[in-house]
């Protein structure tokens, strides 16, 4: 079963309390999503270490539940 906008949401949020997260469904089929994240947990780290937080959040569910997921992260501007 899918993993729904709203579990990706809340997981993103728990593991990035300060996080703002824009979700598109880019696919229409509650499988493939496009994610824009802003944390200051982002702030001095490489794209690569940004996208992992995010990738760490959704934990074994990537690749699953959540078969593909777009990520633009940027660090919360001061």
């Amino acid at each position: 079963m899918p993993m729904t906008g709203e579990e990706i949401v809340r997981r993103i949020q728990r593991a990035l309390p300060d996080a703002e997260v824009e979700l598109v469904d880019f696919g229409g089929d509650n499988d493939h999503w496009e994610a824009t994240v802003v944390s200051s947990a982002f702030a001095g780290l490489s794209r690569v270490r940004q996208h992992r937080l995010v990738y760490e959040a959704i934990g074994t569910d990537m690749g699953q539940a959540l078969h593909a997921l777009r990520l633009t992260t940027k660090p919360r501007e001061a």
